[in-house]
């Protein structure tokens, strides 16, 4: 049991036994001497202390007793063994520092310490003063700053087995130290940056440091400057106030001041504002001067400038003929010119404006007059007023009295009137006269005109009176104001081209030169510019009569755009009447193209199949299938720009699709076109026909590369766009995805622009396009209730942009198609109807391939009467369009008598009419691996 306890580390006994304990070994042991005793360290390379060499144990008790950090490295790996005074520096990293090796304990400085270890370990020494090192003592990086002193400590053979490390932390006083360096440099740095003359003068008078600012004051170099003494600066009748200044303040009077003078060398002298100061050093003893100059020759420049404007005034406030004045902000009198003493009599003394009103102005006057002053003084404005002033022999006179409000320019509050008292006696004696005169006639102008103002007042005509030299409005009538909203002010005295638009001036400048030769104006039209900026056609009847043009004018806007609405409806319903001709035609002969294709391209195709004929043979098959495929396209595109083409309108993933052709264009324009693809990957679903909408987007591009012979770039953008009411695809309101294939190729001018969309209508050369091609994608937006624009200029390029509606469900992930397979897993009997008997048969070819015994009907009457007998059918297959029932009535009788039986419709396209919405439906033409995946899908579905 006592030799158990002895291996886990008392370590009282060996350490106090140990050499060296002295007389620490009787003091309180501290926290780290606890934990070395109590921890175990036989699983560290030091072994349990019992068995630690004498040395390890005599430095460890010294270490632990001594108040200043310290710290052992023991052995190769520099165990570490610290005092008390160490964990406080360690900081968050005791206690797990004891015992740890120095590498892993301190990571951050793993370099120094290796260093450490190698020079100790050999017997060197290293010592550090303000060693600047970047330790993580309390989780986070913190720079310190330590004096180190390293030695080596010898075992029992003399060899250096650890190696001890003092240290102290200098971080507090390198701060302070940098502290009062940067203090320093930011003193020296104000000192030579300030913007005012700054020196330190000596007890003796001379100056010990100056920056640049008093050195160009005093037109002096520095080195100049600190060989003299401010007395020899300074201007001789300005030494004695300056001595006595610079006594007081050394007589422990605080801080003095005075304006002096300065002496250049080159004679010239300078005012400047000097304020002195005791500088205290760090002890608070007392030391220098500093002195502060302001540069005060500007301002005394100016305040000699003040009095010599001042003379000049009041020489000429004294000349002019009218009473001159000036007050305080508050009314407070300090100028009067001699016009006031030889109007009134009486000298000028300093006063107020209250005390001018109540003995200068007449009674009746003097309230008005001060209210009018008192409300100019509220607003800043100017004073006007007019009243009677006594004169020097007892008399009133009128005068007209007029002030401006002088500001403060820097903050524009008011501190001076500047008035003029004008004499207008004799024009109020003419303006009473001319009042009463005036009253007669305009009572009699009155009477005259009433009639005709009512006329002029309520006439819905726009009446106006306009000066024929200068074109000018004379009058308008209110009827001009509801026209175009201008106010009756805002024509008077304005020329009729300010409100002609530019188009209309030529004629209107044509109409007016008729008139100015006595002509009269009848129905001439032109158009005036409203207030809200929008035109308005007037129509004009007006006679010439003594240099004036009178008329009589009526808006005739809405008029006019009902005219053209219209010739436009009109001209569209024309437009609509022949694209829907040419439209019922094309679908018509679409239809019949694809009843003579489907038995081509299916025995074609079973010929390709089944391998007749040898090599030869099947060059020519394939030649002749690649013709129907083109013919098959032609018909689709046909179809499109009929809009007969039946769509499997679901949600599109647009960005999807549009990467996933990316390659696809590329290589079919070619390297000499760079495609550029910019779709976000966030946009909504739209509602469209995936498959047609790949073929539209591949059209589309075609024609960007045939419209850059040279090469150029083809973009592809999509985005979510708003669509407002009236806008220019006239389409309702609401959010779409606006699909744009733009290019850098020859354009279109307006003519090949307003074409580009009609049938067979193709910029290309003889051979080189259908002409289909803006036909069928105008024609898939419509279908899909979405619109097609384009814009284009000649060298620029196009930009085609196809509007999509969004869908309301979610786009279905991508699937993977398995091939069809040719035969069907089991011998199963198919009833096959159409009228056509080339399709029939073609199509019956296929069936039989695919493993079905096929029973073939003529009509759909034909086919219900095998049904109604019984026939055992698994699988009906129809055309849609027949004589007598369609296939979808002939569908419909079918699931009625036997539910679940699988239904295929076959179409020609344009019979999408009356073709219900849940049939599986076979595009004609088709091939054999087209019709086994349709029927593959009705088998799994």
């Amino acid at each position: 049991m006592a030799a158990d306890t002895r291996a886990r580390g008392e370590l009282a006994s060996p350490i106090e036994a140990g050499e060296g304990a002295g007389e620490g070994a009787g003091k309180r042991a501290g926290e780290c001497e606890r934990l070395v005793a109590s921890r175990d360290w036989s699983g560290t390379a030091l072994g349990p202390i019992t068995a630690w060499p004498q040395s390890l144990r005599t430095a460890t008790a010294l270490l632990l007793r001594s108040p200043v950090p310290m710290v052992m490295l023991w052995g190769e790996d520099g165990i570490m063994i610290y005092n008390d005074a160490y964990s406080v520096f360690a900081g968050g990293r005791h206690p797990d520092l004891l015992g740890a090796k120095v590498r892993e304990g301190w990571p951050e400085v793993a370099g120094f310490n290796d260093h450490v270890m190698h020079v100790g370990l050999a017997g060197g020494t290293l010592s550090y003063k303000d060693k600047e090192l970047t330790l993580y003592r309390h989780g986070g990086p913190e720079q310190v700053w330590m004096n180190l002193d390293y030695s080596p400590v010898p075992d029992e053979s003399g060899r250096p087995a650890g190696v001890l490390c003092v240290l102290a932390e200098t971080t507090a006083h390198v701060a302070a130290e940098r502290e009062l360096k940067d203090s320093e440099a930011r003193l020296a740095a104000i000192f030579a940056g300030a913007t005012v003359g700054l020196s330190e003068v000596g007890l003796d008078g001379r100056f010990l440091r100056v920056n640049e600012e008093l050195c160009r004051l005093l037109g002096r170099q520095p080195d100049a400057l600190l060989s003299l003494t401010f007395a020899d600066v300074t201007h001789p009748d300005d030494m004695r106030p300056s001595r006595d200044s610079v006594a007081r303040v050394l007589g422990g009077g605080g801080t003095a001041s005075l304006d002096k003078r300065y002496r250049r060398p080159d004679g010239t002298i300078v005012w400047a504002n000097s304020r002195i100061t005791r500088l205290v050093d760090a002890r608070g003893e007392p030391g220098n001067l500093l002195v502060a100059t302001v540069d005060l020759t500007e301002r005394h420049g100016a305040e000699e400038r003040l009095r010599a404007s001042e003379a000049r005034f009041r020489l000429m406030a004294d000349a002019v003929p009218q009473i001159v004045w000036i007050t305080d902000a508050e009314g407070r009198t300090e100028f009067f010119n001699r016009q006031w003493t030889a109007y009134t009599g009486v000298p000028y003394e300093p006063t107020n404006a209250a005390e001018v009103a109540a003995h200068h102005i007449h009674p009746d006057d003097a309230a008005a007059t001060m209210a009018a002053f008192e409300a100019a003084q509220r607003s800043g404005s100017t004073f006007l007023a007019e009243h009677r002033i006594r004169s020097a022999q007892g008399t009133y006179r009128w005068f007209l009295v007029r002030a401006e409000p002088y500001r403060d320019a820097a903050t524009g509050a008011v501190v001076r009137w500047f008035g003029a008292s004008v004499d207008i006696h004799d024009r109020k004696l003419a303006e009473t006269a001319l009042l009463a005169l005036n009253a007669d006639l305009e009572r009699e102008v009155v009477e005259r005109t009433r009639e005709r103002g009512l006329i002029w007042r309520h006439s819905l005509d726009l009446l106006s009176v306009i000066d024929l030299a200068g074109g000018t409005f004379d009058a308008v009538n209110p009827a001009w104001t509801a026209a175009l909203g201008w106010a009756t002010a805002e024509f008077e005295g304005r020329s009729y081209s300010t409100f002609v638009h530019p188009d209309d001036l030529g004629a209107s400048a044509g109409a007016l030169a008729q008139v100015r030769q006595g002509l009269p104006l009848l129905r001439f039209e032109n158009r005036y510019r409203a207030k809200d900026g929008g035109w308005r056609w007037l129509s004009w009847v007006a006679v010439p009569e003594a240099g004036k043009l009178y008329s009589v004018t009526r808006d005739v806007t809405e008029e006019k755009e009902r005219r053209a609405a219209l010739e436009a409806a009109q001209d569209a319903l024309r437009q609509s009447q022949k694209m829907e001709a040419m439209g019922q035609l094309t679908g018509g002969v679409a239809h019949d193209f694809n009843n003579l294709l489907t038995p081509i391209v299916g025995s074609l195709d079973l010929l390709q199949r089944r391998g007749v004929g040898g090599e030869r043979e099947q060059r020519l098959i394939a030649g002749a299938m690649q013709a129907a495929e083109r013919a098959k396209t032609l018909v689709q595109r046909l179809l499109a720009f009929a809009r007969r083409q039946p769509l499997q309108a679901t949600a599109v993933d647009v960005a999807r699709l549009v990467t996933g052709m990316g390659d696809l264009v590329a290589s079919t324009t070619g390297p000499q076109i760079r495609v550029v693809v910019e779709v976000p990957n966030d946009l909504p679903p739209a509602k469209a026909d995936p498959n047609q909408l790949e073929m539209a987007l591949l059209n589309l591009s075609v024609n960007a590369r045939d419209a850059m012979p040279e090469g150029g770039t083809l973009r592809i953008t999509a985005g979510e766009e708003h669509v407002a009411e009236g806008h220019r695809t006239g389409l309702n309101p609401g959010p779409y995805i606006r699909l744009s294939v733009a290019d850098t190729g020859t354009g279109m001018d307006e003519a090949t622009l307003a074409r580009a969309v009609e049938p067979f209508f193709s910029t290309k050369g003889i051979g080189k396009g259908t002409g289909l091609g803006l036909s069928m994608v105008h024609g898939l937006a419509s279908q899909l209730s979405g619109a097609l624009t384009l814009r284009s200029r000649p060298g620029l390029g196009t930009d085609v942009a196809l509007w999509l509606p969004l869908s309301e469900a979610a786009p279905e992930p991508p699937a993977t198609v398995a091939e069809p397979l040719d035969a069907a897993p089991a011998r199963r009997t198919a009833l096959l109807v159409d009228d056509e008997e080339l399709v029939r048969l073609s199509t019956a070819d296929m069936l039989g391939d695919l493993g079905y015994t096929v029973v073939e009907a003529r009509s759909a009457e034909e086919a219900l009467r095998l049904v109604e007998r019984g026939e055992p059918f698994d699988l009906l297959v129809t055309d849609h369009l027949m004589p007598g029932l369609t296939g979808t009535d002939l569908a419909r009788a079918v699931r009625t008598a036997r539910p679940g039986m699988p239904v295929l419709l076959v179409s020609g396209y344009a019979e999408s009419d009356g073709v219900a919405t849940d049939l599986p439906r076979l595009v004609k033409p088709f091939r054999k691996a087209e019709l086994a995946a349709s029927l593959a899908r009705l088998a799994g579905g």
